[in-house]
């Protein structure tokens, strides 16, 4: 079984280890993504199971996840920004500095999470004071992927976020 708690620390190790890499510092310009453009070519933007209703007398939500059908590496190492709402996984006093970044208002909570290869896996130095689950927000830094496993999905990407704004 996967720890959920090792996976974690690798990837922050992982990310550290990239924000103190020489030349891979903050840029002023950035790749603009959409969350379609994670997702593999030929692939459905939205599975079947996503979009129908959800009971939700059914299992815990994780356990609806459906399977990722594969990440793409075009940004690894990039800097990239990225719509999305705030998922909370971990804080510094009021901020967020950990959290899933998801596509629409929901997921994972209300809804069974999307598919690994759309959700990332957002850390920051500095703590972001979040409105709440609702709060659109565009997330800057370095992008890549990662196999993260946490309390509430798998993750297949991961980004060290330098700059988290309002949408």
């Amino acid at each position: 079984m996967v720890n959920p708690r090792m996976d974690r620390r690798r990837l922050m190790a992982g990310l550290a280890a990239l924000a103190c890499t020489p030349g891979l510092a903050w840029a002023e310009s950035f790749v603009d993504l959409e969350w379609t453009d994670l997702i593999p070519e030929g692939q459905p933007a939205m599975p079947p199971m996503l979009q129908n209703l959800i009971n939700h007398d059914n299992p815990p939500m994780s356990s609806q996840q459906p399977e990722s059908l594969g990440v793409r590496h075009d940004w690894d190492g990039q800097i990239v920004r990225l719509p999305g709402f705030i998922l909370p996984i971990d804080y510094s006093g009021t901020g967020v500095t950990a959290f899933i970044l998801v596509p629409f208002v929901g997921a994972c909570v209300h809804v069974p999470p999307p598919p690994a290869n759309q959700l990332v896996f957002v850390t920051t130095s500095k703590p972001y004071e979040s409105s709440g689950l609702y709060e659109a927000v565009n997330v800057t830094g370095m992008f890549g992927v990662s196999s993260v496993s946490t309390q509430v999905a798998q993750v297949g990407y991961a980004l060290s976020a330098d700059l988290i704004e309002p949408f």
